[in-house]
């Protein structure tokens, strides 16, 4: 099958093998769409991540193919591209430096990637500040346990241990939710928890129990496997040389690992390598992880008791032991640099004709996906690092929005309003595309009408299709219903303008919106996403649905007429949160949480929260991130009126507003 050929073969046999390769009883659609999404789903494209190569080759097949069916692909100051740079990923410098420096000059250094790491979670800088034993950085007041109520870290560096006390009573209060890990444990919590005391550093350290545990459950494991292959070679036929030989040499490895398992059975304190966690923003404040050895020559200079002893502490007296290291500055360089790479959206456009040609109708897809796997990608798929080629997600939905593009480029009469065909970049890392889009229209927001969305459209299951955005404007329900008739698609009714796509950022500009989905599957943002599981006949009628809905908005007199829908639509559940509204923009720059709108109804909507503002503060607590701004939200109550700050156009704006229970 294609899907399985070497990208260097399939660069080479090219369409017209591809076309052999398909049933001759094919419509033509779905001929033309198989031959597209082989290709944007191949491991040439590198899983078409943001920042690959892969990506850049399938914009330029996207555009060629809008060019090939008849649409201008120079709306863009003479371009199909509409271009702009992001963040990436985060790089380590060469300068890189940790010390610590005692009352009297007495020094302690540390080495890179033998005694400390810089994480790429944090920002670059230099400090040379007073340093705080911080514990686990945890303020929960439902339990009453906060490392911070008997401590001040402004302006210091703190030593923050990973995980969560208590971590040997399975029913203590941080044990996380069906065994997982619990919230405070998350590296980003921590670090929210100390920026907004003020602390200008963090330095983690790996907890004493978590290494002992991991070294303990190692052991064991080698033992097993030592175990079984002596059972093994115990019981091989000494007639069977080849099979003693092979038996002997697995024995040896067992004991090899037993013995190095059994030397460790403390545990190995790891460091975490640069790059775990994901990228960060110059805004945060430098985070270093140092060993536990470091710290605890550290602390014992410092008069203190051990790493150990304090985790033993807590645990027994169920107390924060957060303590200042009187006297002793963390020395410290951070060289961390941010990597940028332009991206683009894809636009082809078919002008209208008559008087409502001013008009628009944009049609969209992203055709981003998460590359080859592995840390902050949003793969599921834990420690691959192979292809993830996306064919469902959203190979599909780019294919048939190119399968749109040209049925209608091929009416032979131009439609009333124009249509801007739109394949969104950057969708997977937070809707950055079309929030660009919106932000920097090609076309004016006032005079576009509609927006239509695909976004994993090629699994139709028992012909079933959900259709988000129905309640956007009145004429939807009736209108999907009568174009229904003829494809008798069984549809799922959501009328939710807002939701995981990119229709959002249209809908926060109050536009109504329709969203295609045929429902996420066990392939979801894994490397299993592949061609051969694309249902092409389901996905041919999805495209003469949205094509017979589209000509009939282009047709009507008068446009759709946008209706605010409070509600959001959830794939997921959004746990436990008051209710806010807010709708983050991921691409923005600068201090703060930026959002891209605010759901109409919604409690920040009706405190007076815009698009474009940045929070910079929530009640008490400073923000700097989103991070900070889910952690501040999770300590207030439904009904609670909390005290914002947001950043307006460079001035500050001081809003009240009144929370609601979770949706």
């Amino acid at each position: 099958m294609i899907s399985i050929l070497k990208p260097q073969l399939l660069a080479l046999v090219g369409v017209v093998t591809v076309c052999s390769l398909l049933s001759a009883e094919a419509p033509d659609g779905q001929t033309r769409m198989k031959k597209d999404l082989t290709y944007l789903a191949s491991d040439k494209l590198e899983g078409r991540g943001v920042g690959t190569q892969g990506l850049n080759l399938a914009a330029d097949y996207i555009r060629d193919e809008f060019k090939n069916a008849g649409l201008n692909v120079q709306a863009v100051g003479g371009d199909a591209f509409h271009k702009f740079s992001i963040v990436t990923g985060s790089e380590l410098g060469k300068d890189n430096s940790l010390e610590f420096v005692g009352p009297k000059g007495e020094s302690i250094k540390l080495e890179l990637n033998k005694d400390f790491q810089v994480c790429s979670f944090g920002s670059g800088g230099t400090i040379a500040n007073g340093i705080v034993f911080g514990g686990y950085s945890i303020e929960d007041a439902d339990n009453k346990y906060n490392d911070f109520t008997d401590a001040d870290v402004k302006g210091k560096a703190v030593i923050v241990m990973r995980r969560t006390p208590f971590q040997s009573d399975p029913k203590s209060p941080f044990a996380g939710q069906h065994g997982g890990i619990s919230m405070h444990a998350s590296l980003r919590s921590k670090v929210s928890n100390a920026f907004q005391k003020g602390a200008t550093a963090v330095l983690f350290v790996n907890d004493p129990y978590s290494i002992a545990k991991t070294g303990q459950d190692r052991f064991e494991a080698a033992r097993k496997q030592l175990v079984t292959a002596a059972i093994e070679f115990d019981g091989m036929n000494p007639e069977k040389p080849d099979a003693v030989a092979q038996s002997k040499k697995k024995l040896n490895a067992a004991v090899k690992r037993y013995k190095t398992a059994d030397a460790a059975q403390k545990g190995v304190d790891d460091l975490m390598t640069f790059g775990y966690g994901g990228r960060g923003s110059d805004d945060s404040l430098p985070i270093f992880h140092i060993t536990m050895a470091a710290c605890d020559k550290l602390l014992k200079a410092a008069g203190q008791k051990s790493l150990k002893d304090l985790e033993a502490m807590i645990d027994h007296t169920s107390k924060p032991q957060t303590t200042e290291l009187k006297g002793w500055t963390a020395k410290a360089n951070a060289a961390v640099t941010r990597i940028k790479a332009e991206i683009k959206n894809i636009i082809g456009v078919l002008e209208g004709k008559g008087p409502l040609a001013d008009e628009t109708i944009v049609i969209g897809a992203h055709y981003d996906h998460v590359g080859m796997g592995g840390p902050g990608s949003g793969s599921l798929a834990r420690g691959a690092k192979e292809v993830h080629n996306g064919a469902d997600d959203n190979g599909s939905g780019s294919t048939a929005l190119l399968e749109l593009a040209r049925r209608l480029a091929a009416r032979k009469e131009p439609l009333p309003r124009r249509l801007v065909f739109i394949a969104f970049t950057a969708e997977e890392m937070g809707l950055i595309g079309s929030a660009r889009y919106v932000k920097e229209p090609v076309f004016p927001l006032d005079k576009t009408i509609a927006m239509f969305n695909m976004d994993m459209v090629g699994r139709l299951k028992d012909d079933k299709l959900t259709v988000f955005g129905t309640g956007t404007a009145k004429r939807w329900d009736d209108l999907i219903k009568k174009t229904n008739d003829k494809v008798k698609l069984k549809l799922a009714f959501k009328p939710e303008g807002f939701g995981p796509s990119d229709h959002s950022s249209f809908y926060g500009k109050q536009i109504p919106v329709l969203h295609l989905f045929t429902n996420t599957h066990s392939d979801y943002h894994r490397p299993t996403d592949d061609v051969d599981k694309i249902n092409f006949d389901g996905m041919s009628r999805i495209v003469d649905l949205l094509e017979t809905i589209v000509i009939d908005t282009a047709n009507q007199k008068e446009r759709p007429k946008y209706v605010a829908i409070k509600q959001t639509a959830q794939i997921a559940r959004s746990g436990s949160r008051p209710y806010f509204g807010s709708i983050p923009d991921f691409g923005g720059e600068g201090a703060g949480y930026g959002i891209s709108g605010v759901a109409p109804g919604s409690p920040a909507d009706k405190g007076g929260l815009k698009g474009g503002d940045r929070i910079i503060q929530f009640g008490k607590n400073k923000i700097g991130s989103l991070d900070d701004f889910d952690l501040a939200l999770r300590k207030f109550k439904p009904g609670e009126v909390v005290d914002v700050v947001v950043n307006r156009a460079g001035k500050n704006v001081s809003l009240k507003v009144t929370l609601t229970k979770p949706r």
